[in-house]
């Protein structure tokens, strides 16, 4: 993948390997409102490009686990409190876990699918205005973890999230990287 057309939201170290980018995610980052109280947090590394119209973005995604939250995460987003994202994380239950968090004033905070292991596939779609998150364990079948509706513009950014919002940091594996400009033909299913 070619990542001449990515920023940073927030400069951070990282390289590019395995046609992907290892990042760190310092301490206490993050993005999420949250329901409660309506506090914003929009601190965490994003490694984005601006996007007009659908999409299909992939990656196989690593870390370590260390700390509540630590998360590889795939973000569409117009602005702070407007914006999909799909991780892969460690849970506040102790799980390694496929978990959407959907943000429109304020974000949702659902944990999906509980894996046995430090890497997974993870997809984000758009088709208009519904986004839809997919998972795999091979890279070969997707399973939807999530499908929702978002009113975004057309133009918004998209791309990886390094986050450890409880931790001390960590590094984040982003590999085998594809970004599709492209309608997906079967939203639900990914393709």
């Amino acid at each position: 993948m070619d990542f001449k057309d990515f920023k940073w939201t927030v400069d951070t170290k990282y390289e590019e390997k395995d046609n992907g980018i290892i990042a760190y995610a310092p301490a206490d980052t993050d993005y999420f409102v949250n329901p409660v109280d309506g506090q914003v947090k929009a601190n965490a590394p994003f490694f984005y490009k601006e996007v007009e119209g659908d999409f299909i973005l992939r990656a196989r995604v690593s870390h370590d686990f260390v700390s509540t939250y630590d998360a590889c995460v795939l973000l569409a987003l117009e602005h702070d409190k407007l914006w999909a994202k799909a991780c892969f994380e460690f849970t506040d239950f102790g799980t390694n876990a496929v978990v959407t968090v959907m943000t429109n004033e304020k974000s949702d905070d659902a944990n999906g699918i509980n894996v046995d292991t430090n890497e997974i596939w993870l997809q984000m779609a758009r088709k208009d205005n519904v986004f839809a998150i997919h998972y795999s364990l091979d890279g070969k079948e997707f399973i939807m973890s999530r499908l929702a509706h978002l009113p975004m513009k057309k133009r918004i950014k998209v791309g990886l999230e390094a986050q450890s919002p409880t931790g001390n940091g960590g590094m984040r594996k982003f590999a085998d990287v594809s970004l599709e400009l492209r309608s997906p033909f079967d939203i639900r299913k990914g393709v």
